[in-house]
């Protein structure tokens, strides 16, 4: 799993600059999913990959990018992208805003139940 941390003094992340565009690996390449400008530290914001499924995008408050899948497994709801971030044991996880399930953020596992994981994109900005 590949995560991108975006510099904030970088020119992408300068006010009045263009953002960079993050891509997600998909299907064996990378696919532009949106600009930075999109995202926000602690929100996610769901996107559509072209094979009509949905990823969940996230960056935390260092800047690092993350991206899973937005179905939640317990629900069959694409709403993981709704979801509250935290951290536990330094890892970073989002809640489900249903059943409020944790799945970390660069596994995909769920922190509530070993049985279940949701997929996990590698995330490169550029």
């Amino acid at each position: 799993m590949t995560t991108t941390t975006l510099d904030p003094s970088s020119d992408a992340a300068s006010p009045g600059s263009a953002p960079a565009t993050v891509h997600v690996a998909h299907a064996g390449g990378w696919v532009a999913v949106c600009g930075t400008g999109v995202l926000s530290a602690g929100r996610g914001a769901a996107v559509l990959l072209p094979d009509g499924e949905q990823a969940a995008l996230f960056m935390d408050r260092s800047g690092t990018v993350y991206a899973i899948g937005n179905r939640d497994p317990f629900t069959g709801a694409y709403v993981l992208s709704r979801g509250l971030l935290g951290s536990a044991g330094g890892r970073p996880f989002v809640a489900s805003p249903l059943l409020k399930q944790r799945f970390d953020l660069a596994t995909g596992a769920c922190l509530d139940d070993d049985e279940v994981s949701v997929p996990v994109y590698a995330v490169r900005v550029e």
